[in-house]
């Protein structure tokens, strides 16, 4: 069986109910791509994958589907076919577009029991948890994993506890009630950034990597807990 391992960790009725669930991934980048390949594993039913870009040189040292028979190619194309060989049962649907404030509500169409927010546009990020909070949806939003070197500094707070985090305090600052920061479920780094003598922000295999398996530990485990 495909999941018996797993079966024998969470059994047989929590595998039947993450086989119910859609997640919705926004970004299919270094982080949501281990998402994307942990929650394939985990017997989840369905996933919706948001990302417009597609599959560059740039990819190479951090990203699962970028492979040289990938380049050019949509990442939510690449990710639908590498899921197909993981679980053939798994549904798969891509959304090909650059989200913006405008037209997020659009990709709300279907039933969605959890939202990944992995993606970089800050306005974007903001647009997702607020849509969220106010529409009672369980959603986990990735901070920077850029310019850190140590996965082991990652942890999962709210976003009201973050430290030696710019993109996180840039994020706490867009909302206007306070104490909104305390719902918001953020995956972090603790580590202080790099400093890189470079516009370009550094990054590596292991940092994004291990933030979309938290992420997505974080996610099975939250379905489970609730229940339904």
């Amino acid at each position: 069986m495909r999941f018996s391992r797993l079966e024998l960790q969470i059994g047989k009725n929590n595998l039947k109910l993450l086989e119910k669930k859609t997640v919705l991934i926004v970004g299919c980048g270094g982080v949501g791509g281990y998402v994307i390949e942990a929650l394939a594993r985990s017997g989840i039913g369905t996933l919706i994958l948001v990302d417009y870009d597609k599959v560059e040189s740039t990819n190479f040292n951090r990203q699962l589907i970028a492979l040289t028979s990938n380049l050019g190619k949509l990442k939510v194309d690449c990710y639908k076919d590498r899921c197909r060989e993981i679980n053939p049962e798994l549904i798969v649907i891509t959304r090909s577009l650059q989200l913006t404030p405008d037209n997020l509500g659009n990709i709300f169409a279907e039933k969605i029991d959890f939202v990944v927010d992995a993606c970089d546009d800050l306005k974007v990020k903001y647009a997702l948890a607020e849509y969220c909070l106010k529409e009672n949806i369980a959603f986990i939003s990735s901070m920077g994993t850029g310019n850190r070197f140590d996965p082991s500094k990652l942890i999962i707070t709210t976003l009201d506890k973050t430290c030696n985090d710019p993109l996180a305090r840039a994020f706490r600052k867009k909302f206007s009630n306070k104490k909104d920061l305390k719902k918001v479920r953020v995956c972090t780094s603790t580590e202080l950034p790099l400093k890189i003598n470079n516009k370009t922000i550094s990054s590596n295999a292991f940092v994004p990597g291990a933030a979309g398996l938290l992420i997505a530990s974080y996610v099975i485990k939250a379905i489970i807990e609730n229940g339904g």
